[in-house]
């Protein structure tokens, strides 16, 4: 008698067990819809209320990038500029000096390893700045992803983007798993504040 009670309440436990994990897979699923159709509200919100480019984020790796750049705040002398990780500091200095952008606009931040951290290093900083809208320059090639990322990320902290695209001559373009496993990893920071890097590192993809 005892052995079939046990049983029955193994069989019990595995089905209450099956339903849970159903019913939690769905409840994951629905969050995380919700959450991404909240994005293009908070996009249209931030572009409503400042319609205009308020600072420029460019995403260093070339010192095209950083020329461009400096040449977009010589026209907008009211904007400040962000140069996330890239070139050092020795060569990127002298490129806005000798656009005459002054040291007090100009942000030179190298807490990103990769093209996520590029955005999560300097969220806090426009967020406390009040900025919705930004500038964002990169090269041609790879534009598509952070374009990607930046919808997610920037567009969940209510900051909306124009993008600027740098001529490169580089003529290979970014395979679509780098931008799926980046955009697995932005939703992982919009969800637990982690970026998801260390697994990056560990399976050595750029």
């Amino acid at each position: 008698m005892r052995i079939y009670l046990n049983e029955g309440v193994s069989i019990f436990v595995n089905r209450f067990h099956r339903r849970l994990k159903k019913y939690w897979i769905f409840f994951l699923t629905g969050s995380m819809l919700i959450l991404l159709s909240i994005i293009p509200v908070h996009i249209a919100i931030a572009l409503y209320q400042a319609p205009q480019p308020q600072a420029i984020l460019t995403l260093g790796g070339w010192t095209d990038r950083e020329q461009t750049a400096a040449e977009i705040a010589r026209w907008y002398p009211s904007l400040e500029v962000w140069v996330s990780s890239g070139t050092p500091p020795e060569l990127v200095r002298p490129i806005f000096q000798a656009a005459g952008i002054s040291k007090n606009r100009l942000h030179l931040d190298y807490r990103a390893v990769d093209t996520v951290t590029n955005f999560t290093t300097i969220i806090p900083e426009l967020k406390s700045k009040h900025i919705q809208h930004i500038y964002l320059i990169t090269s041609d090639y790879h534009m598509p992803r952070a374009k990607a990322i930046a919808t997610m990320l920037l567009g969940s902290q209510g900051i909306a983007f124009t993008p600027i695209s740098v001529l490169s001559d580089r003529s290979k373009k970014e395979t679509i798993f780098p931008m799926i496993r980046d955009l697995g990893r932005s939703l992982l920071w919009i969800v637990t504040g982690r970026t998801g890097t260390s697994l990056q590192s560990a399976i050595n993809l750029p």
